[in-house]
């Protein structure tokens, strides 16, 4: 092993589990692959377009839920949703409202993703589906 790929591996290990899964979140984005193949192996995606806006004539079946804004004054309401909904430690939790807009849930159907949504508004956050 290079040095360069020991020192990155080093760098790895001193991430949290809320890093780790940006990290992977943003590789997958960055190179358009699919992490979770399984085996270890990541997977180019087959889809043509990598925009999520189009709809090309093919209807969405499963939804991001993201949350885009928190107000100060809604902070706590709304992180004890996030931490229900998402399962989070308090910290892991705490980062997440504290560093908007992020993805909270993924590849959720359109009825968990509207539920999830009306809930985090209803304690006040902004929230997008995707």
């Amino acid at each position: 092993m290079t040095e360069k790929i020991s020192t990155l591996i080093d760098e790895l290990k001193t991430l949290t589990l809320l890093e780790a899964s940006e990290l992977v979140k943003a590789i997958e984005e960055t190179f358009d692959v699919d992490a979770s193949a399984g085996g270890g192996v990541m997977m180019m995606n087959s889809g043509g377009s990598t925009s999520d806006d189009g709809e090309a004539g093919e209807e969405k079946t499963e939804f991001d839920v993201s949350l885009d804004e928190v107000p100060k004054d809604k902070k706590i309401p709304i992180l004890k949703v996030v931490r229900s909904v998402t399962e989070l430690g308090l910290k892991e939790a705490k980062e997440l409202v504290e560093n908007t807009p992020k993805v909270i849930q993924e590849g959720l159907t359109k009825a968990a993703a509207e539920e999830t949504k009306k809930t985090l508004e209803d304690a006040g956050a902004v929230v997008t589906l995707k």
